[in-house]
């Protein structure tokens, strides 16, 4: 951690923010579960889309597959 004013200020470093895929302007949600500090990436909702989408094509393109897989 850092001074920022009278505040401190987390830095993460770039490599960890692209492992997460969340850029600079990305909106975070910084919350606590009482000892923990958790910070979220909110993501706009066309991204969830999107992957819904392709899992959805994946598991009809490939039930049979998985099904066997899963056996």
């Amino acid at each position: 951690m850092s001074v920022h004013g009278n505040s401190a200020a987390l830095i993460i470093d770039k490599p960890i923010l692209e492992l997460l895929d969340i850029t600079f302007d990305m909106p975070l949600k910084i919350s606590t579960d009482g000892i923990n500090l958790i910070i979220t990436p909110i993501r706009d909702g066309g991204r969830e889309k999107k992957f819904r989408q392709a899992l959805t094509k994946v598991n009809t393109d490939h039930a049979v597959a998985l099904k066997r897989l899963a056996e």
